[in-house]
C-alpha cells in the first residue's frame, strides 16, 4: 500500500474501532436484584394521567375519553393494583367507573388551587363519586402540592379537608412534598394519614441515583418521627429516564429502572406503602418542567409499551446498533471528504491535518447517536428548529472542516459570509464553514444565555457543541491566518461565552458533568472565534 493511503487508512480503522468500543461501552445493560416491574409482584400503587400526544390538561375543555382511559387502565392491572390520580378535570372522573372494571382501586384525587369556585366543584364531583364506587376508592387526597405552589394559605386547606371528611366514608389526606409537612403542621391534625412526596431528583440539593433509595427511606424515618401517630404514605416517588442533570442527579433509563427496583425492594423488606409516579410518560409537563418533567413514567408515552420489560436487558441505548451504524457512516464520510480533496490537490498533507481529521470523524461518530437521541427527546414545539440546526451543524462541519484542513483554508469568518460583497468569499466550501459557524455561534450563545437567566428546565447541548467545536478548534489550531486584525463579531460572540461559562460553572456545580462538558465545549468555540482573524484581502 502506498505511504499516501497508509496513515488515512491506518487512521480510519482506529477511528471506527474507537467508535464501536464507544458505543459498545455506552449500551452496556444494568444489572439490578429486582426487576423495576414484575408482573408477579404488582406495583402497591402508581401515579395515573390518562393524556397522550398533544392532549393537555391545561386546557380546560379538553376531555378524554372512556374508552382510551379503559385501555390504560387495562393495561396497568397488570402491573398494578391501584391508581392514584389527581383531579376530575378532562375526563378524569370517569376514571373511578373503569377502574372497577378492570379491578383496580383509587387513590382519589381533588386538585385545589387559588379559584375557590373550582375547588367547591372539585369536591362536589369527588363526594358523589365515593358515594357512587365505595368498594373502589380508598381513600381521597384533598389538593396536591397547594402549600408549595403558594395558592392557599394552611388554614384554609384545613378547613377543606375537613368539610370533605365529614361527607365521605373513605380516610381523607393531604399531599404535598415532606419538607411543607414539617412547616405546616396543623394540616397534619385535619388528615386520617400524610402522604408526602419523596422526589431525590427535584431536592434542593439533588441526591444522585446511587443514594435515591436510601434518601428516600431516611426521609420516610424523619417523618415517621415528627408524626408518630399517624400512617405515613410515600405519594410519591420516583426517578426520570431522560432530561438534564441537576447537580450529580443523572436521568436515564437506567438509573429510573435502579431507582425504582431499589425503593420497591426497599419498600417490601421495611413494610411500608409507596406510589410511583407515574404511570405512562406525560408529554404536555415538558411545557412545565422541561425535558425532565415528560419522562417519571414506567411505560412510554408513545408506544405504551413498558420501558422495562421483565427479563429484558436495560440499557440507556436501546437502538444502539442503530446509533452505532450511524455514527460509523458519519466517520467515513468525513475520511471519506478528507480523501477526496487531498488527491485533487498536487502537495501531501501534512500528517497533522490527517489527525485532526481522525480526531473529528471520531468525535463526530461517537457523539452523533446521542446528539440525535437529545434530539428527539428533548425537541419540543420550536426548539426542534434551534437542535435541528445545531445537529445539521454538527454533521457538516467535521465534512467541511476535513474539506478545509486538506486544502489549507482557514476557519472563515463572518464577513466572509454576511459582509460586504466585496469581502464575502466565493468558494461554495468556505461559504457552507461560514454559515457553519455562524449558526453554532448564534445557538451557542443563546443557549449559554438561557443557562445564566434562566436555567431550571433547560438541557445541555453537549454533544451536538462538540461534534461542531471540535473540527472548528482544530482547523482554528492548524490553519489559523498569521495577518490581520481582530473582527468585533466574533470578539463579542467569545467574551458573552467565557463569561457565560463562568457563572454557569458556579451555578450548576462540580457535580454536574453535562454542565462542565458544555462549558468546555463553549470555551473552546470562545477560544476559536477570540483567535479569528480578517486578512488582508479582506480589509
Amino acid at each position: 500500500m502506498p505511504i499516501s493511503f497508509r496513515l488515512p487508512f491506518t487512521l480510519l480503522l482506529i477511528s471506527l474501532s474507537t467508535v464501536v468500543a464507544v458505543w459498545w461501552w455506552l449500551a452496556a445493560p444494568v444489572s439490578l436484584p429486582r426487576a423495576p416491574i414484575d408482573p408477579a409482584a404488582k406495583l402497591e400503587c402508581v401515579s395515573y394521567a390518562p393524556f397522550r400526544g398533544d392532549q393537555n390538561p391545561l386546557e380546560l375543555t379538553m376531555r378524554v375519553s372512556a374508552e382510551q382511559i379503559a385501555e390504560d387502565l387495562a393495561q396497568l392491572a397488570k402491573i398494578t393494583n391501584c391508581v392514584r390520580t389527581y383531579s376530575v378535570d378532562n375526563g378524569v372522573d370517569q376514571v373511578a367507573g373503569l377502574a372497577k372494571n378492570a379491578g383496580l382501586k383509587v387513590i382519589q384525587g381533588i386538585w385545589l388551587g387559588s379559584n375557590a369556585a373550582r375547588n367547591r366543584a372539585q369536591i362536589a364531583t369527588v363526594v358523589q363519586l365515593v358515594k357512587d364506587y365505595p368498594d373502589v376508592i380508598t381513600s381521597v387526597v384533598v389538593g396536591n402540592e397547594v402549600l408549595l405552589r403558594g395558592e392557599m394559605t394552611a388554614s384554609d386547606l384545613a378547613a377543606l379537608i375537613r368539610t370533605v371528611k365529614a361527607q365521605v366514608s373513605v380516610p381523607v389526606t393531604y399531599a404535598d412534598v415532606w419538607e411543607f409537612w414539617l412547616r405546616y403542621r396543623e394540616v397534619y391534625d385535619a388528615v386520617d394519614f400524610v402522604t408526602i412526596h419523596i422526589l431525590p431528583y427535584w431536592e434542593d440539593f439533588p441526591v444522585r441515583a446511587k443514594w435515591a433509595a436510601a434518601h428516600v427511606d431516611a426521609i420516610r424515618k424523619r417523618m415517621a418521627v415528627a408524626f408518630p401517630d399517624k400512617e405515613i404514605l410515600i405519594g410519591e416517588t420516583g426517578w426520570p429516564s431522560a432530561g438534564r442533570m441537576r447537580e450529580g442527579a443523572l436521568p436515564s433509563r437506567t438509573n429510573q429502572a435502579r431507582v425504582v427496583a431499589e425503593i420497591l425492594d426497599l419498600a417490601k423488606r421495611e413494610g411500608f406503602r409507596v406510589n410511583l409516579i407515574e404511570a405512562y410518560d406525560q408529554p404536555w409537563k415538558r411545557r412545565l418542567e422541561g425535558t425532565v418533567g415528560g419522562y417519571w413514567g414506567l411505560i412510554d408515552g408513545d408506544s405504551r409499551a413498558l420501558k422495562y420489560p421483565p427479563g429484558v436487558p436495560i440499557s440507556n441505548y436501546p437502538y444502539w446498533k442503530l446509533q452505532l451504524a450511524a455514527g460509523l457512516v458519519l466517520s467515513m464520510a468525513v475520511f471519506g471528504a478528507a480523501f477526496f480533496r487531498s488527491r485533487r490537490k498536487p502537495w501531501s498533507p501534512r500528517v497533522s491535518s490527517w489527525i485532526a481529521v481522525a480526531i473529528s470523524a471520531t468525535v463526530a461518530g461517537s457523539l452523533f447517536g446521542i446528539a440525535v437521541d437529545k434530539l428527539l427527546y428533548e425537541g419540543l414545539d420550536g426548539s426542534w428548529v434551534q437542535w435541528g440546526l445545531l445537529l445539521a451543524a454538527a454533521v457538516m462541519a467535521p465534512i467541511l472542516s476535513a474539506t478545509a484542513l486538506m486544502s489549507g483554508l482557514p476557519l472563515p469568518t463572518f464577513l466572509e459570509v454576511v459582509g460586504p460583497r466585496q469581502q464575502r468569499t466565493n468558494s461554495r466550501v468556505v461559504a457552507a464553514l461560514g454559515v457553519t459557524v455562524i449558526v453554532t455561534a448564534l445557538i451557542a450563545a443563546e443557549s449559554a444565555l438561557g443557562f445564566v437567566f434562566d436555567p431550571r428546565y433547560r438541557d445541555f447541548p453537549f454533544a451536538a457543541l462538540t461534534m461542531v467545536v471540535i473540527p472548528f478548534t482544530a482547523l482554528m489550531l492548524l490553519d489559523r491566518p498569521r495577518k490581520g486584525h481582530r473582527p468585533i463579531a466574533e470578539s463579542c460572540f467569545a467574551g458573552l461565552l467565557v463569561l457565560s461559562v463562568v457563572y454557569i460553572g458556579f451555578n450548576e456545580g462540580t457535580a454536574n458533568w453535562q454542565s462542565l462538558w458544555t462549558c468546555g465545549a463553549y470555551l473552546l468555540l470562545a477560544l476559536t472565534l477570540w483567535r479569528a482573524r480578517v486578512g488582508q484581502n479582506q480589509e
